[in-house]
């Protein structure tokens, strides 16, 4: 072969290797749970759709676990395009979108229908648009549950049975000041702690959805769990703008079925586990209080409402209270 027919073949070469390398991507999804539970299904849910629409030419990397960080370090490496996908608890976005906190009042949401049709009708959508001038594109809203109070101390069965407790919350100043409101000393920490500090007795309780509860095998470590049902705490799913901007319009359509895909897998999950979920427990050792007086725990952290209410969105928090009259 001659000089000239060896450097059109390289180049050859080099061109596919190059267009190759330009069509096929991969990306990152991270969230903090473990890779089997209802966050893990929701993102693997998520790839293998990806993977379908873009017949193999982008790769979604789930990173379970908190291996890349805690959900508020997920955040701000999608702002800065260190991360490309995440799913989290609303806990810290409220730093981020302060809108989000609207959501997070307790007692707010009646039950999960109501719930999926405010989130995946106009008030979710208004929300989620909120995310991209904060460097994130909001993609869907996916779901924890609703919240119950776990602790390794006593049995809770009223408001009073909280006080004095170490309670570790999300962090979220709303979810902070109704504990207070109940009278325990809230310790808001990321997830990547909790368990640790549960082993070591640097917290009595915790408070999570029976997912949260299950897929971590809280019993190993807490004795009690109260089914306040305080707060239904939904999950999202983000995404970097800076990566988002570099796909075609094509790929984005993608990466939202994508999304719809995995909100609906984690949505199943936390069905299957609230129906099993208390027999779980039960079975492994937890004593589980279900005769609650919720009406007596709203009266408590009434509060709440009227101390923040309107610096995180009365109107917002009406609008939702209205959809489920």
């Amino acid at each position: 072969m001659t000089l000239r027919g060896i450097l059109a073949g390289a180049l050859l070469a080099t061109s596919a290797l190059t267009a190759t390398s330009l069509s096929a991507k991969e990306m990152n999804f991270a969230i903090v749970t473990p890779p089997d539970g209802h966050y893990g299904q929701g993102a693997k849910a998520f790839a293998e759709k990806m993977n379908e629409l873009s017949e193999g030419e982008i790769t979604i990397n789930v990173k379970a676990g908190g291996s890349l960080g805690g959900e508020r370090e997920l955040l701000e490496g999608e702002q800065i395009g260190t991360i490309e996908l995440a799913m989290t608890s609303t806990g810290p976005v409220g730093s981020f979108v302060p809108e989000i906190y609207a959501l997070d009042f307790p007692f707010l949401f009646n039950d999960y229908a109501s719930a999926h049709e405010i989130l995946d009708g106009e008030i979710g959508d208004e929300l989620l648009a909120k995310f991209e001038d904060k460097g994130m594109i909001g993609l869907a809203w996916s779901e924890n549950g609703f919240r119950h109070i776990t602790n390794s101390v006593k049995p809770v069965q009223t408001p009073a049975d909280v006080a004095g407790l170490k309670l570790r919350t999300m962090e979220n100043q709303v979810h902070i000041d109704a504990f207070k409101e109940l009278g325990a000393s809230p310790t808001p920490m990321s997830w990547t702690e909790v368990l640790t500090s549960l082993q070591q007795g640097t917290i009595d309780g915790q408070e999570n959805p029976i997912p949260i509860i299950v897929s971590n095998n809280m019993w190993d470590m807490q004795k009690y769990v109260t089914l306040t049902g305080h707060v239904y705490s939904p999950a999202v799913i983000t995404m970097s703008k800076i990566h988002w901007d570099q796909l075609s319009e094509e790929e984005q359509g993608w990466i939202r079925e994508a999304a719809k895909a995995g909100v609906e897998a984690t949505r199943a999950v936390v069905a299957e586990t609230e129906k099993n979920g208390v027999a779980t427990m039960r079975e492994n050792g937890m004593e589980v209080i279900e005769d609650v007086d919720k009406k007596a725990f709203q009266d408590a952290v009434q509060p709440t409402y009227d101390r923040y209410g309107k610096e995180y969105g009365e109107a917002m928090i009406q609008r939702i209270r209205d959809a489920q009259k």
